[in-house]
C-alpha cells in the first residue's frame, strides 16, 4: 500500500468517525428534546422520530421510522391529505409554517397537536426534506397561559409582585409594588430590603427564609412595615402578603430560583377594623360597668367600679379629685359662680375643648402652656381663654382638688376611696387637672420625647407616666371635680376617640359621686 492510499484510508476512517460523534449527538439532542420531532425525506419517508414523539403517539423508534408518510397510522386516511399538503407547503416556503393537527395515536385515540414544520437543505442548498415538531395542544396552551400570567402580573396587577432571589434582593417588580415601595422599578433590583424598609424587615426576611426552606405558607400574612425614608418618618403600612416558591422546571430535582412575594395594602381596612374591635369592646364595657354598679349599695362603691372598668385596655392608672369648695348647695340651688356654669352654651364648652386638644396633642404641651416647659409669666394672658372666661374665673377663684379616688399605683388591684381629709392635692398652677377643671372639657398631655426624667412627679403623678388625660367631672349642672387617666410609655398617647370615651366613663362617676354626696368635702 503507497503513502497516499494509506492516506486517503486515514482520512476516510477519521470522516467515519466524526459522522459517527455526529450521529450519536444528533439523536442525545432529539431524544432531549421537550418537545415531539418527526422528520421526513424528500421522498415522505420517516427519517427521525424522537422519545417525545413516542411518548405522545405511542410508536418506538423502531416502528416509526422508514414509513412513507403518515397515513394510516400515525394519521387517519381523512386526514392525510391536508397534513401531507401542509408539509409538502412547508417544504417549498422559507421560514416555519405553524399547523394544527388532529394525529392518532397507536391505541386508536386522536390526539389535537399544534406543529411548526420548516424545509432542511442539504449543504448545496437543495431540500433534503422537511422536520415537524409537535406538541399536544393543551400543553401548549398551559405554556402561554404561564406566560400571559407572568407578563400581565408584572405590569397590570392591582396586587404588589415582587420577585425574590435567594440571596433575598429584589428580581424582578411590577408597577404596583414599586410604587407602594415608594421608588422606580429598577432602582430596587438587587437591594437588600432593610435599605426599602426602616420597620418590618425582620419580619418580612424571616417569612422569605422560611418559603425558601419549607415552601408556601397555608395562608396569607398581615405585615406592619415603614418605608424608610431620610426627609421625614412614614406612617406605617399593613401590606397583606402571599408568598410562592419558584423552582426551576429544568432541574430534575426541585431547586429554588426565589420567592414570588405578592401583597396588597390593607391599612386602612385593618385600622377600620381596629377601630370598630376598640368601640364594641368599650361599649361592652360600660354595659358590665353599668351592670356591676347597679349591685353595689354604696354609690362611692359603683364610682370606683365604673373606674376599674373603664381602666382595662384603657390606661394604666385613674385618678379622682374632688373640688372641695365651693360647698354643695340643695339641690335646685346655684352657687355664685356656678350661675355661670348652668348657662353656659355648648359653643362655649366645644371652644374649651378645642383649645385642650389643640395644646394638648402636640407631645410634650399641656393646654395653655403650661407643659414640660416653664409656665406663662404671672400677670401674662393665656393662650386661647377669652377675657368672659377670664372673669369667670376671678369670681370663682382656683379649685382646691382633693383626691378621692385612686387605682393602685405599685401593683393590680381594684381602686380605692381615700380617707376625706380635706388636704388639697399638691398641683401647681397650669396643671392639666385645673385646665379640664377651668374649660369643663378634656386636656390630654404627652411627655415628648425631650422631656425631663422629673416630668411624672412635677404633675404629682405616679412615676413612668408619659401621657395624661384629664376629664371634667359634670353633674346637675354642676363641677364636681377631675378625673384623670395616665399611660405608661408601652401604650400610645391619647387622641380625639379616647377623650370621647373618658367623657362618658366620667359622667357615669360624677353622677355615683353626686348621689353619694362625696363632693361635700
Amino acid at each position: 500500500m503507497t503513502a497516499s492510499s494509506a492516506s486517503s484510508a486515514s482520512s476516510a476512517a477519521r470522516c467515519s468517525a466524526d459522522e459517527t460523534d455526529d450521529s450519536g449527538l444528533l439523536a442525545a439532542l432529539l431524544d432531549g428534546m421537550d418537545a415531539a420531532l418527526v422528520a421526513f425525506g424528500a421522498d415522505g419517508t420517516v427519517t427521525h422520530w424522537n422519545h417525545e414523539a413516542e411518548r405522545i403517539l405511542g410508536w418506538t423508534t423502531t416502528e416509526a421510522v422508514g414509513r412513507t408518510g403518515l397515513a394510516g397510522w400515525a394519521v387517519r386516511k381523512e386526514d392525510a391529505d391536508a397534513i401531507e399538503a401542509a408539509l409538502a407547503a412547508a417544504m417549498r416556503s422559507p421560514g416555519r409554517q405553524v399547523h394544527e393537527f388532529a394525529l392518532l395515536t397507536k391505541d386508536g385515540h386522536r390526539v389535537l397537536v399544534r406543529t411548526q414544520s420548516s424545509a432542511v437543505r442539504a449543504p448545496g442548498g437543495r431540500v433534503a426534506g422537511v422536520y415537524c415538531a409537535f406538541s399536544e395542544v393543551h400543553t401548549q396552551m398551559d405554556l402561554e397561559r404561564s406566560i400571559a400570567l407572568s407578563e400581565a402580573l408584572f405590569e397590570d396587577a392591582s396586587w404588589g409582585v415582587v420577585l425574590i432571589d435567594a440571596d433575598l434582593r429584589p428580581a424582578v417588580v411590577n408597577a404596583h409594588a414599586a410604587r407602594a415601595l415608594g421608588v422606580g422599578r429598577t432602582a430596587l433590583l438587587g437591594r437588600p430590603l432593610g435599605e426599602l424598609l426602616a420597620q418590618g424587615v425582620e419580619e418580612l426576611e424571616c417569612a422569605l427564609q422560611h418559603v425558601l426552606a419549607e415552601g408556601a405558607p397555608q395562608a396569607v400574612a398581615d405585615l406592619w412595615v415603614t418605608l424608610r425614608s431620610e426627609e421625614a418618618e412614614l406612617p406605617r403600612r399593613c401590606w397583606r402578603s402571599g408568598f410562592v416558591r419558584l423552582s426551576s422546571p429544568l432541574a430534575e430535582e426541585p431547586v429554588p430560583l426565589g420567592v414570588a412575594w405578592l401583597f396588597q395594602d390593607v391599612t386602612d381596612a385593618k385600622r377600620a377594623e381596629t377601630e370598630g374591635s376598640l368601640l364594641r369592646f368599650r361599649a361592652h364595657q360600660l354595659h358590665r360597668a353599668g351592670r356591676a354598679a347597679a349591685e353595689c349599695p354604696d354609690p362611692a362603691e359603683a364610682a370606683a367600679v365604673h373606674l376599674d372598668f373603664a381602666l382595662a385596655g384603657f390606661a394604666d392608672h385613674g385618678l379622682v379629685d374632688l373640688a372641695a369648695t365651693p360647698a354643695p348647695r340643695p339641690y335646685g340651688a346655684l352657687a355664685e359662680g356656678d350661675a355661670y356654669d348652668a348657662y353656659e352654651t355648648d359653643a362655649d364648652d366645644d371652644a374649651y375643648d378645642t383649645a385642650g386638644e389643640a395644646a394638648g396633642a402636640s407631645g410634650g404641651s399641656e393646654g395653655a402652656g403650661a407643659a414640660g416647659g416653664a409656665a406663662p409669666p404671672s400677670g401674662a394672658p393665656e393662650a386661647g381663654v377669652t377675657g368672659a372666661d377670664r372673669g369667670r374665673r376671678a369670681r370663682r377663684g382656683t379649685p382646691r382638688l382633693v383626691r378621692t379616688l385612686a387605682s393602685p399605683a405599685g401593683s393590680p388591684g381594684p381602686s380605692e376611696m381615700l380617707s376625706a381629709t380635706g388636704i388639697p392635692t399638691p398641683y401647681v398652677p397650669g396643671h392639666p387637672a385645673f385646665q379640664a377643671y377651668e374649660r369643663r372639657g378634656s386636656v390630654r398631655t404627652s411627655a415628648g420625647p425631650a422631656s425631663p426624667a422629673g416630668w411624672a412627679a412635677a404633675r404629682n403623678w405616679p412615676d413612668g407616666t408619659v401621657h395624661g388625660l384629664c376629664v371634667v367631672l359634670r353633674s346637675r349642672g354642676r363641677t364636681l371635680g377631675v378625673a384623670t387617666f395616665l399611660r405608661a410609655p408601652a401604650r400610645r398617647p391619647f387622641d380625639r376617640a379616647d377623650a370621647d370615651y373618658a367623657e362618658e366613663v366620667a359622667a357615669r362617676i360624677a353622677m355615683a359621686l353626686d348621689l353619694a354626696g362625696a363632693a361635700s368635702l
